[in-house]
């Protein structure tokens, strides 16, 4: 790949990106997408077990708004939370049954099957089997593939947003309003540096989760896109809102994502002496909002001094369980550990990112020209923790209203001419990268964790601006490869949620401050 230009570019994806990538080319806008993954098939999305929130016949549209600002803790912005309720289910109907042809669960009629999930106050989660995230994007997927106006360039890795005031010759540019133009992407494959010069430019880069040493999130999900995005100058805000999903299996393996519908179909939360520690908590026991559930697991921890709590299901017909959630069915008994016959060991792990890249209900950012949707990004519908299964639907909804948004000119673009990149060739040494990274998912988890004190927020804050100075002086030197970029992220994405969570001094949501 060359140096290019292009209508739109999007960097990611996954659900978001895909959708933006569609609804911008079938606009008649020429479309090209990155990602830094092997294939498109990539990203948080993939990954999404439990189902998307959907309009159940017996819902309300003001049903549906107050759980999710009940869960967010009433720190939603309002506008963001009406727009999700309003478009999404008709986005739901429109696009994904009717278009792409995604297979939810029906009933012997046809009718769509609705389940439960922690929060909601009626059933609304549609879903295929335990893999529904995988579904929907396969299904999208096969329509960026096969879209004329829309190239995809696997492997390539954004490196850096392209800026009036940081890369333009021009050094009068500075003078300009921030604004967006592209992005520098490397190669990963042969290590070569291209410009994509863009009109309109939408990150789509997903979570962060790999920051902290234990996640549910796939290996690329290490804040790229906040990183980028705070560096060119963007806003963003919330970042303290971490949410740690309360059932991650406890595995020698690793964390893997034990779905919030198992407890949606009635599975209980025990601690190591079988007692249902979360009836003392909250009235909705184990279908209590997900901030609620982390910490209520964190002090049956503390109280048993075990290193897990249980998730039984086991209760259920066996023949039911294995058809409901085939995927973790078959991932947990390769561990040899049947759910079916008895409770499996869980424990929180982070999960998702409620704030981000500041947007309006058009995707719009701080910086003109760029967009943000997804993960990535915050709406604001969040609020301080996410209302289950709505983290789809807010892809859905603000992909699809940023990629036809972004296709509206109402001036002329041009392009500065843009400072050469200069290629260093210091070899990195793995072993540097991999002891950073470490020192970064450490501090995180213990420092900036789902418990949290002033005094271990200031240790965090010290550890990792030391550690960002040392990591950018190896960075300037270094040959540029995608693990450097991806370290030179993750730390910046930690120094920046660090901040903000020493800068909210008060308690909500994800955000738990010990006194």
């Amino acid at each position: 790949m060359q140096n290019e230009q292009t209508n739109i570019l999007v960097i990611g994806s996954g659900l978001a990106g895909a959708i933006a990538a569609l609804t911008a080319a079938e606009e008649g806008k020429e479309v090209i997408l990155i990602t830094k993954n092997t294939q498109l098939l990539s990203g948080n999305t993939a990954w999404a077990q439990g189902g998307i929130a959907h309009f159940n016949p017996q819902d309300s549209h003001q049903l549906f708004k107050q759980d999710i600002i009940n869960a967010g803790h009433k720190h939603n912005y309002e506008p963001a939370v009406d727009q999700l309720v309003r478009e999404g289910p008709k986005l739901i109907e429109d696009l994904l049954i009717n278009k792409y042809k995604v297979p939810f669960e029906t009933d012997t009629k046809g009718h769509l099957v609705f389940t439960a999930e922690a929060a909601h106050s009626i059933d609304r989660i549609v879903h295929y089997k335990d893999t529904t995230g995988s579904m929907i994007h396969n299904q999208v997927l096969k329509q960026v593939k096969a879209h004329s106006k829309i190239t995809t360039y696997t492997n390539h890795t954004a490196v850096d947003l392209l800026t009036y005031s940081h890369h333009s010759v021009e050094s009068v540019d500075i003078y300009k309003k921030p604004s967006c133009y592209g992005a520098v992407v490397l190669n990963n494959q042969n290590q070569t540096i291209s410009m994509i010069c863009a009109d309109k430019t939408i990150l789509a880069t997903g979570g962060l989760g790999q920051i902290y040493l234990h996640t549910t999130n796939p290996p690329e999900s290490r804040g790229d896109g906040i990183a980028m995005a705070w560096r060119a100058g963007a806003r963003c805000f919330n970042l303290q809102y971490i949410q740690f999903h309360p059932t991650a299996l406890f595995h020698k393996s690793g964390r893997f994502l034990i779905s919030e519908a198992l407890r949606g179909e009635g599975a209980q939360l025990l601690d190591v002496n079988g007692r249902e520690f979360m009836k003392d908590i909250h009235k909705l026991n184990s279908l209590a909002p997900r901030d609620i559930v982390a910490r209520g697991i964190h002090q049956a921890l503390m109280d048993t001094n075990h290193p897990c709590v249980y998730l039984d299901i086991s209760h259920k017909n066996a023949t039911w369980i294995q058809n409901r959630f085939p995927n973790i069915y078959k991932h947990c008994l390769k561990l040899d550990l049947d759910i079916t016959s008895k409770p499996v060991p869980v424990v929180p792990a982070a999960h998702y990112s409620c704030g981000g890249i500041g947007v309006n209900l058009l995707g719009r950012t701080s910086l003109k020209r760029l967009y943000a949707i997804g993960e990535v990004s915050c709406t604001g519908v969040h609020g301080a923790n996410r209302l289950a299964s709505t983290s789809l639907l807010e892809c859905l909804v603000w992909g699809y209203i940023a990629g036809k948004n972004a296709t509206i000119y109402k001036e002329e673009h041009h392009y500065p001419t843009t400072t050469r990149w200069i290629q260093e060739h210091e070899k990195i040494d793995p072993a540097l990268i991999a002891q950073d990274w470490l020192i970064i998912k450490n501090t995180m988890w213990n420092y900036v964790g789902l418990v949290r004190t002033r005094d271990r927020l200031h240790r965090a804050q010290n550890i990792l601006r030391n550690l960002q100075y040392d990591i950018e002086n190896f960075y300037q030197k270094a040959k540029l490869t995608p693990e450097i970029i991806g370290l030179r992220n993750g730390i910046q994405t930690a120094v920046a949620i660090t901040s903000a969570a020493l800068e909210d001094r008060t308690s909500k949501g994800c955000h738990y401050i010990e006194n």
